[in-house]
């Protein structure tokens, strides 16, 4: 079932982040009175996808290096995402021809990190 429509400036979390996100929209989109809205190929790291803090994930080769000099314990380092195009969006709302993102819609780092919508800035509802 469908959420709410994602737009610029929602808030995002990595559960391998320390630090709450906020979207950025790059791709030609719709407003109206609210931001622009999103769609799933808004997923670019650091264009789309901001820095979520510090990086826990030892999948992370600077986070395992960094752990291994410290004998182990966990040392996280900064955060530089590196992301898949949100899954699954909204295939029966398109947006300059690719589906809208909803606040149900994941995204995956390749450093073994979930990044979700935690607030959206839209107010329509969909589906």
């Amino acid at each position: 079932m469908a959420g709410k429509l994602v737009n610029m400036g929602s808030t995002l979390t990595c559960s391998k982040g320390t630090a709450p996100s906020s979207l950025l929209v790059t791709l030609p989109t719709v407003t109206a009175e609210s931001p622009p809205a999103a769609t799933i190929m808004d997923f670019a790291p650091m264009e789309n996808i901001p820095s979520f803090g510090m990086c826990m994930s030892q999948a992370n080769p600077e986070v395992a290096s960094a752990t291994a000099a410290s004998m182990g314990v966990l040392t996280p380092m900064p955060c530089v995402p590196v992301t898949t195009p949100w899954s699954p969006g909204m295939p029966t709302v398109t947006i300059a021809g690719q589906p809208a993102l909803d606040d149900s819609s994941k995204c995956m780092c390749a450093w073994g990190g979930e990044i979700t919508v935690k607030t959206s800035d839209a107010s329509v509802e969909l589906g």
